[in-house]
C-alpha cells in the first residue's frame, strides 16, 4: 500500500487580498513535508468557477511549483479535462511533457471530462460530447509524445502532421490514468490499459467487486498508450492524532466541511438531463461516506482518529485491492495548518511503516554462516 495527497485547493470566504496566496502557500508547505515523509504522489484537480470548493484552475502551475520544492514525490494531473472547450490536446501534450522534463520524470497523467454544469456550461461544452472527446484524446496524446511527427483526422479534433514538442523525459511516456467517478468508468480504464484514479467512496464490498472486475478486464485490454498502467488509487480524508476522540472529531469536521462545499455544486445531470452523466458523479458518494455513521460513531472507511484505528481502516482498503490512498488534508482551512502538518508527521511515523514493502528474502547461502 502506498500513500499520496490530493488537492482541490478550497479557499474560504471572506476573500481578502492574500487569502488565495496563503492557502496556496499552506498547500506547498504540506507537499514539501509529504515528500520528506515518504508520500509518493501529489495530485491536483482542474476545476473552474467553483467558488470556495476549488480554486485550482491551473494545476499544471501548482504541480510544477510542487516539483520545484520536492525531490521524489510524483506530480499527478488529476485531471486534464479532455474537452476542447477547456483544453487543446496539442497544448495538453506539450504542457505535460514540459512538466515531466522540469520535474525530472515525475509526471502522472490523469484524464477526465468534468462533471459539473457550472464548469461545462461556463465553458460552453456539450455534455453529450465529453465522453467521446475524452476517448479520442486518450488515444492521440500518447502518440504525440512517442511519434516524431504526428498528424490526425478525427471527429472532434484534427491536425496536419507536425512535431509536437517537447517529448516527455519518461520513456515511452508518463503513466496514464482516468478519473473514476461514474459507474463503469473503472471498466473504461481497464479496457484502455489505464490506471483507475478513484475519486469516490463506497463500501468495502462494493469497491472489492469493482476492483476485481478492473483487474480481470485489464488483462485483455487494448492499451491506448505504449504500456499498461495497472494501478488502483482511491481517495480518503486524513486526520491522525494521538487522541482517537479528538482525531475522529476533527476528521469528521473536515469531512463534513467538504460535504457542505460539495452540496453547493451543480452536477451536470441536474441541469442537463443526458445519458452521458448517469449519476451525480464524485459528490454523492463522498457526502454519504462523510455522514454515513450513526451519531457518535466514525464512518468505517475514513482514515481519521488515532494511528491504531487508521491502520485497521487501511488494512481493509488493502484487502479489497487498493494500491494507493490519496488523502484530502483540509477543506477551506477548517483544520489549522500546524495540526495538518502534525497529522502528516504522526501518520508517517506510526502508520506508514506498517505498510512498507517487505525486503525480499536473501538467497540461500547469502549472508549466513557455514
Amino acid at each position: 500500500m502506498k500513500f499520496g495527497i490530493f488537492y482541490e485547493i478550497s479557499v474560504p470566504r471572506p476573500w481578502g487580498p492574500t487569502t488565495e496566496y496563503e492557502v496556496y502557500q499552506n498547500c506547498l508547505e504540506q507537499v514539501k513535508l509529504a515528500d520528506e515523509l515518504g508520500f509518493d504522489q501529489v495530485w491536483a484537480v482542474e476545476h473552474h468557477f467553483l467558488e470556495e470548493y476549488s480554486h485550482c484552475s491551473a494545476p499544471e502551475v501548482f504541480l510544477t511549483a510542487c516539483a520545484m520544492v520536492t525531490k521524489n514525490i510524483r506530480i499527478g494531473r488529476g485531471i486534464v479535462v479532455c474537452v476542447p472547450e477547456f483544453n487543446n490536446p496539442i497544448k495538453a501534450a506539450e504542457v505535460a511533457a514540459t512538466m515531466d522534463i522540469v520535474s525530472g520524470g515525475r509526471l502522472e497523467f490523469g484524464t477526465g471530462r468534468s462533471a459539473t454544469w457550472t464548469e461545462l456550461g461556463g465553458m460552453g461544452a456539450d455534455p453529450d460530447e465529453t465522453k467521446k472527446t475524452w476517448d479520442e484524446w486518450v488515444r492521440i496524446i500518447p502518440k504525440m509524445w512517442t511519434e516524431e511527427r504526428f498528424g490526425y483526422q478525427g471527429r472532434a479534433f484534427s491536425m496536419p502532421q507536425r512535431a509536437v514538442l517537447p517529448k516527455p523525459l519518461q520513456k515511452p511516456h508518463p503513466p496514464m490514468w482516468v478519473a473514476v467517478t461514474s459507474p463503469g468508468t473503472e471498466l473504461d480504464a481497464a479496457d484502455r490499459g489505464m490506471g483507475s484514479l478513484g475519486l469516490t467512496f463506497g463500501g468495502f464490498a462494493e469497491q472489492e467487486k469493482k476492483i476485481a472486475e478492473y483487474r480481470r478486464r485489464i488483462k485483455y485490454c487494448d492499451p491506448v498508450g505504449s504500456f499498461v498502467n495497472e494501478q488502483v488509487n482511491t481517495v480518503n480524508f486524513l486526520f491522525c492524532h494521538e487522541d482517537n476522540e479528538y482525531g475522529a472529531k476533527t476528521g469528521q469536521r473536515l469531512a463534513g466541511t467538504f460535504n457542505y462545499l460539495a452540496e453547493q455544486l451543480l452536477a451536470a445531470r441536474q441541469a442537463y438531463p443526458t445519458r452521458s452523466y448517469p449519476n451525480l458523479g464524485l459528490l454523492p458518494a463522498l457526502r454519504r461516506e462523510a455522514t454515513s455513521a450513526p451519531e457518535g460513531q466514525i464512518p468505517e472507511g475514513l482514515c481519521i482518529g488515532n494511528p491504531d484505528r487508521i491502520i485497521e481502516v487501511i488494512k481493509k482498503w488493502e484487502s479489497v485491492g487498493v494500491d494507493r490512498i490519496n488523502f484530502l488534508l483540509n477543506a477551506i482551512e477548517t483544520v489549522p495548518q500546524e495540526e495538518v502538518l502534525a497529522s502528516l508527521r504522526l501518520f508517517a511515523k506510526e502508520v506508514m511503516p506498517k505498510f512498507a514493502e517487505k525486503p525480499a528474502p536473501a538467497p540461500a547461502g547469502v549472508g549466513g554462516g557455514n
